[in-house]
């Protein structure tokens, strides 16, 4: 078998093709490589290496119970069987959720989560949703998705049911990602829009095939992928930086139903860690003393007048920072010629004066 080559290193192994090229086009394909070379690494193709099974839910769910050994609780209604685990059934006014035992003390993580919701409800007529947790404390039931409200962590909302009437500009299913160091609570009443980082509709429910969301967390940066069309393509959902979070907190999931309901299923939680190199100042902070934040320009509650939803601070990342380049490349080409023929037009107007 051949080795697989990235696309960086095709650019060096290929001396004779990149000299025959004109400079312009060289600089083209380098920023269209380096673009290419990042957007390649954003997912983790699911290497085993680096699979973390301390904090993975994986089938057939050996590792869940209420023993001392055991590194998955659960609570409320959820149902672990031998296929998923359900945390909710399609039922009126009910709670569950499940709990990793093991704290992870990871820098940089990514969680891949395989779900399925579905239920009897037609459009409109099903909820409430479910969420993921990265928190300080664990199994402690509550309104927010079947877990407590002012919690201290990250949490990935995956709401199904629209309470705010007058928030017509977004569709439902509806993803977001909030950071709380327990000062904050979550407004149900609008779906969660004043304290969200961002987010993205997304259709989810009673789906035929495999429906995924992925959470990477690295050097300070949150990064949220759904997988939801089997075509093994993961698309973007929320990408910002400024994100601290700290070490040892907890993985969880919970969901809950109320006057609607569906069945909210957990088919695996996979957490792989990351191989990012830190400056020694980094490696030498306590990561278990961080407080969770968020570093933006704009506070979340100014989300409020904000009428998509997200910060208007976020980084530019991926196709813009191409687009840019891409821009002020083609900025400087077209300078380049223009003045080019100014300048010939000049000199076959001073030939005439002689």
């Amino acid at each position: 078998m051949a080795q697989e080559r990235s696309p960086a290193l095709w650019l060096h192994t290929q001396p004779s093709v990149t000299r025959k090229m004109p400079v312009c086009h060289r600089i083209l394909l380098l920023l269209w490589l380096l673009h290419f070379s990042s957007v390649y690494s954003d997912i983790t193709d699911g290497n085993a290496e680096h699979l973390k099974r301390e904090h993975s839910l994986i089938k057939p769910y050996q590792g869940v119970g209420t023993s001392p050994s055991s590194q998955w609780d659960f609570w409320g209604s959820t149902l672990v069987t031998s296929q998923y685990v359900r945390l909710t059934p399609d039922e009126r006014s009910k709670q569950g959720s499940i709990w990793n035992t093991v704290p992870c003390y990871l820098k940089d993580w990514e969680m891949h989560v395989q779900f399925k919701i579905h239920g009897s409800g037609k459009k409109n007529l099903h909820g409430d949703g479910f969420a993921i947790w990265y928190t300080k404390e664990r199994l402690h039931p509550g309104p927010v998705f079947g877990n407590q409200d002012h919690f201290v962590g990250l949490a990935i909302f995956v709401d199904t049911f629209r309470n705010d009437l007058q928030g017509m500009d977004r569709s439902f299913p509806y993803i977001s990602a909030m950071v709380n160091n327990g000062s904050l609570p979550y407004d149900h009443g609008k779906d969660g829009r004043s304290t969200e980082l961002g987010g993205c509709s997304v259709e989810i429910r009673n789906k035929d095939h495999d429906t995924y969301l992925a959470v990477r967390y690295s050097k300070g940066r949150l990064t949220i992928m759904v997988d939801v069309d089997d075509k093994n393509d993961w698309k973007e959902c929320i990408d910002i930086g400024g994100v601290r979070l700290p070490t040892g907190y907890y993985f969880g999931a919970s969901a809950a139903t109320g006057d609607l309901s569906d069945n909210h299923d957990i088919i695996s939680m996979k957490m792989y860690q990351l191989m990012v190199e830190h400056t020694p100042e980094e490696d030498n902070q306590d990561w278990t003393k961080i407080e969770p934040s968020v570093s933006l320009l704009k506070s979340p509650k100014d989300n409020i007048d904000d009428p998509t939803g997200n910060f208007r601070s976020t980084p530019l990342t991926g196709w813009k920072v191409f687009l840019l380049l891409l821009c002020a490349l083609l900025g400087i080409v077209v300078c380049a010629v223009v003045g080019a023929v100014v300048f010939q037009k000049r000199q076959e107007r001073n030939k005439r004066f002689y």
